[in-house]
């Protein structure tokens, strides 16, 4: 009996020194989390019991009673790497394994020949993906797209600005002239040009134009709009009071849909117009139009929102990272390549959006480092050495005494 108690010890410490070597093979794995082995003795021989009626009992050897994993956080490194994502608190990504959903940590991500966004092991990286801009989380997680060939879709001009000073010694009749680009609702851009023109007390006409071949004519630019400008004493504008509002363009040649903008005079309240005795001049033009866009870059955000940056200067949502949580985490069974399985045990995933329902948040452009401490695994090898010296000599002690009596036996 006392050969396989220190046998069992034997096993029980070289699987033991398995786990340390395994923690430590995984040192610079991203996002592995360290295991302990936990050992539990085997059952007991009664031999009698004292005087008192307290049992003897010899025990049997011991066993591996489980190996339980450290979920705890590792740091965080910055990588700047877009697709690079790690988990700051509770929470496992989910991925679309080639038998079902598994679960990882690691979000050293790449992005496929499709454009979807994968685990090193080729698994589909699953989320809310957005039409036009806007998640729905309420749809079951599928692959995102966060590449090949996103377009940022064009929006017509609706707002104008140009803030400027018309020359308050300029003649009667003299004129100056500004522009400003708008675009139409397919996106293509368009001139348009200010003219005023000094009427005299403090007054000025203007007419807003755009170039005739634009709206499908042709000849002398195109009259938009007109009107008059009037200041005060001090320069500042009188009428129109308010902004000039409803500046229809019917149609364009292109087939973009009709225009109707404003001309924005006033800003919180003061006018963006002066007439006072300096250059006439522009000093800023705006608008809020925009042609369509490429895709040029794309970063996560805090809630896992994959924000798409694209070349007109516009960003909009090309999708959510989700974000699985379990009941559980010790339940989950390792599946290599630093992914989980749900089991029975760890109880079905709880799948969100990253900070909800006590889910951790994303923190983009870094990965999570492995939680193992070398130190600590140092000395738990040593300990386990030791363990283990201490069984085998136990075995090549037994021995020698068996050696020794079949000796006397003889």
């Amino acid at each position: 009996m006392s050969l396989s108690t220190s046998l069992s010890g034997l096993s029980a410490a070289s699987q033991e020194l398995s786990v340390i070597g395994n923690n430590l093979a995984n040192l610079n794995t991203v996002a592995f989390k360290d295991q302990t082995t936990n050992f539990s003795d085997l059952f007991y021989q009664t031999l009698g019991s004292t005087g008192s009626g307290n049992p003897i009992q010899v025990g049997v050897g011991v066993k591996v009673g489980s190996i339980s994993s450290e979920m705890t956080q590792g740091s965080l490194q910055t990588t700047g790497v877009p697709s690079d994502v790690a988990l700051q608190g509770n929470g496992y990504f989910v991925l679309q394994g080639a038998n079902g959903p598994e679960y990882t940590r690691a979000g050293n991500f790449t992005v496929n020949s499709s454009g979807q966004l994968t685990a090193t092991d080729g698994s589909l990286v699953l989320g809310y993906p957005a039409a036009n801009g806007v998640v729905n989380t309420n749809a079951a997680p599928a692959g995102i797209t966060v590449s090949g060939g996103t377009i940022s879709p064009p929006s017509a001009t609706s707002n104008v600005q140009l803030a400027m000073n018309l020359n308050s010694s300029t003649a009667t009749n003299g004129s100056y002239t500004t522009s400003i680009q708008v675009y139409d609702s397919l996106g293509n851009a368009h001139t348009l040009t200010y003219n005023f023109t000094n009427q005299g007390n403090n007054s000025w006409n203007y007419s807003v134009t755009i170039p005739a071949s634009d709206v499908g004519q042709t000849g002398n630019p195109v009259q938009v709009t007109k009107g008059t400008l009037t200041f005060d004493g001090n320069g500042n504008l009188k009428t129109p009071a308010a902004n000039v509002t409803a500046i229809n363009i019917a149609s364009f040649a292109d087939g973009a849909s009709a225009m109707n903008f404003n001309w924005n005079l006033y800003s919180n309240g003061a006018s963006v117009v002066t007439q006072v005795a300096a250059a006439s001049a522009t000093s800023a033009t705006s608008q809020d139009g925009y042609a369509s866009g490429a895709l040029n870059s794309f970063s996560v955000l805090s809630n896992g929102t994959i924000e798409g940056l694209f070349s007109n200067g516009q960003s909009q949502a090309l999708g959510q990272i989700a974000v699985a949580d379990f009941a559980n985490d010790q339940g989950l069974q390792r599946g290599g390549t630093g992914n989980y399985v749900a089991t029975l045990s760890s109880g079905a995933a709880n799948v969100g959006v990253a900070g909800t329902a006590g889910r951790g948040t994303i923190a983009g452009g870094s990965l999570e480092l492995s939680n193992v401490d070398i130190a600590t695994e140092f000395s738990n090898l040593i300990l386990a050495e030791r363990g283990y010296d201490a069984d085998a000599k136990a075995i090549t002690t037994d021995q020698q005494i068996g050696q020794q009596t079949l000796q006397m036996l003889q």
